[in-house]
């Protein structure tokens, strides 16, 4: 298989294996003009498998979105087909209007205009809770 290397862009790296969809579909990849290149189930020593995301174009992303999906990716900003930058995810501390709250009672279900917020409350389990009425979210079932 043979993928080209990108100029500038972006390329997401680490990604837990079977995950690149979701990350794809969440940044909403699908509706840039640019090339996005998805490769999956890739070898690695260190992971057994990963998926890996090529983004041809210089883009903001997300970055609460992605440690939040999975934290142990890789971001690597490349420009004139050098990395120049490398950044590494952590679960986000607050999670912002990513999701809906699950108690039914939460102040967030009558009131359309509040954000949906959630504070990370135990990073080793990746708890989260609303911010309005401490319902625990847990990982990416979370919001």
């Amino acid at each position: 298989m043979n993928i080209d290397s990108i100029r500038r862009g972006i390329v997401l790296d680490h990604i837990q294996a079977g995950r690149s969809m979701e990350i794809y579909r969440a940044l909403g990849l699908e509706e840039l003009p640019c090339s996005v290149a998805i490769i999956r189930n890739v070898k690695s020593n260190a992971m057994g498998k990963k998926d890996i995301i090529k983004i041809d174009d210089d883009i903001d992303i997300d970055l609460d979105v992605l440690g939040y999906i999975d934290p142990g990716i890789t971001v690597n900003i490349i420009v004139d087909g050098v990395i120049t930058e490398k950044k590494h995810l952590a679960l986000p501390r607050r999670l912002v209007n990513m999701g809906r709250c699950r108690n039914p009672r939460c102040i967030t279900t009558q009131e359309a205009n509040l954000d949906q917020v959630f504070v990370l409350a135990d990073p080793a389990r990746k708890i989260y809770r609303c911010l309005y009425c401490d319902a625990e979210q847990r990982g990416t079932d979370a919001p």
